[in-house]
This record gives structure tokens, C-alpha cells and sequence, in this order.
């Protein structure tokens, strides 16, 4: 059985910096992209960053460009998001999320699987 976790969120004043963990078991880790999206109160799902099963290319919103990496051990079984210069806007439910496309990049609709999120929040 495919699975995701997160873990990492929590309380962070802004300018600071969190890393979130994605743990993936029941599959080829390595054969998937995996990508972080965000949901905030009354707001639609948001791509954050993508890293491919492939060639370990990336994407990244255009919203986090700069402040935000995404990578992968595929030996842990694990991709991390590490998160700098917070502000208040990137306060949000975040998930992981699993594509057998090679290279998903930030669409929703190619990730049919889903972690169960974390919380992170931005503020003073």
C-alpha cells in the first residue's frame, strides 16, 4: 500500500525557516516525482515544488522561487522541503503527493497520491 507522510510543520515567526520531511513506503520511491503543494483557508490547491523521478529536475511555484528547495534521497525514501524567508503568505496546509508522470511539475491532477498534510504557519 502506497504511502506518504509529512512531517515537519509547526509556528515560525516570519523571516524564519522550517524543513519539511516526506516519507514514502509501500513503493518504488525512486520512480516517482514527488511534489509539495500548500492549501490555505478558502484557497486552492497551490503547486510549491517538484523534483522528478527521472533526472532530479525541478519546479518550483513561482510564489516561493528563491526561498524555498526541494530535494530527494531516494536511499531514505524521503524528499525534504526546505523553507527560508518566511512570510505570513505561506501560511498553509502542506502536502506531499506522488506521479508516475516523470516530471508532474506543479498540476495537482498528476498526483494520485496524497499524503495527509502538515500544518505550517507564519507569524509574528
Amino acid at each position: 500500500q502506497l504511502q506518504l507522510e509529512e512531517s515537519g510543520g509547526g509556528s515560525v515567526q516570519p523571516g524564519g525557516s522550517l524543513k519539511l520531511s516526506c516519507a514514502g513506503s509501500g513503493f518504488t520511491f525512486a520512480d516517482y516525482a514527488i511534489g509539495w503543494f500548500r492549501q490555505a483557508p478558502g484557497k486552492e490547491r497551490e503547486g510549491v515544488a517538484c523534483i522528478s523521478s527521472l533526472d532530479g529536475s525541478i519546479y518550483y511555484g513561482d510564489s516561493v522561487q528563491g526561498r524555498f528547495a526541494i530535494s530527494r534521497d531516494n536511499a531514505e525514501n524521503t524528499v525534504y522541503l526546505h523553507m527560508h524567508s518566511l512570510i505570513p503568505e505561506d501560511t498553509a496546509v502542506y502536502y506531499c503527493a506522488a506521479s508516475t508522470y516523470s516530471n508532474a511539475r506543479g498540476d495537482p491532477h498528476h498526483y494520485a497520491y496524497w499524503g495527509q498534510g502538515t500544518q505550517v504557519t507564519v507569524s509574528s
